[in-house]
């Protein structure tokens, strides 16, 4: 691919991707305010955004088989880990941002954990099997991510109540 079309497609990636999360967040919010309508709305058009997002990712090559796709997401947490919210969090302490301080711990703390399961999951995926993996807990307010059987009755990073935690089953 020809240097101006790819970085044109990276934009546009970056772009779609962004757009697709905060009309999720914006549809949260509409359900919240008894907005059902609007939240459906939000949602729809977060879902067209991904659509978008994921032909710009196929085009620029993001997309491979699962060994491939685990590798991507193992070195994103790595880096999110090592790099990424370690500057991030010192920044945010040096100017005294308390809530940019507090999200990127929490993000942190979830980026260690995700990185540690999709290494996991590369085992299997190497030898062409699925995982085994029951229901995946996440926590609502810090991203704290946990299987099932191993879910503590608070957040061991936020305190959170179990009974908030998102599943995936």
């Amino acid at each position: 691919m020809r240097a101006m079309t790819k970085k044109a497609l990276e934009e546009a990636f970056a772009g779609e991707s962004m757009a697709h999360m905060k009309y999720l967040a914006f549809s949260d919010i509409a359900a919240k305010e008894g907005k059902p309508n609007l939240a459906r709305m939000f949602k729809a058009v977060a879902y067209a955004e991904q659509v978008h997002a994921h032909n710009h990712a196929r085009n620029l090559g993001y997309i491979n088989d699962s060994v491939k796709n685990l590798d991507a997401a193992i070195g994103g947490e790595n880096f999110e880990i090592t790099e990424m919210y370690p500057v991030y969090n010192n920044t945010a302490k040096f100017e005294g941002e308390k809530g940019a301080e507090l999200s990127t711990h929490y993000a942190f703390e979830a980026e260690k954990i995700h990185e540690q399961m999709y290494k996991d999951a590369k085992k299997c995926a190497e030898k062409n099997e699925d995982i085994k993996v029951g229901a995946i807990h996440i926590c609502p307010v810090c991203g704290y991510t946990v299987e099932e059987g191993g879910v503590p009755d608070y957040c061991p990073v936020c305190r959170t109540a179990k009974a908030k935690f998102a599943v995936f089953s």
